[in-house]
């Protein structure tokens, strides 16, 4: 009767959430790109003890890119910047 509450395979599979930009450009470490969150305004992804963050290059606040995830797109809300 309750089987409408639990997730399939396919379900929780999908729920990955990729690294990739508002645009779909994927992100990795070492990228800079401009945050849309936070008041980071340009920032560096890096790896910490706690895993990926973006480290902003005007003030030095860390967040982690888990709190970046736009939750309707499942992007990142932030735009890669070419250098």
């Amino acid at each position: 009767m309750f089987n409408f509450f639990k997730k399939s395979q396919k379900q929780i599979s999908k729920s990955i959430v990729p690294l990739a930009d508002l645009y779909k450009q994927p992100l990795h470490e070492g990228d800079v790109v401009e945050a849309y969150r936070y008041d980071l305004g340009k920032c560096r992804i890096i790896a910490s003890e706690k895993g990926l963050v973006y480290e902003s290059l005007e003030t030095g606040k860390q967040v982690s890119w888990r709190l970046m995830v736009d939750a309707i797109t499942e992007l990142q809300k932030v735009k890669k910047l070419e250098l």
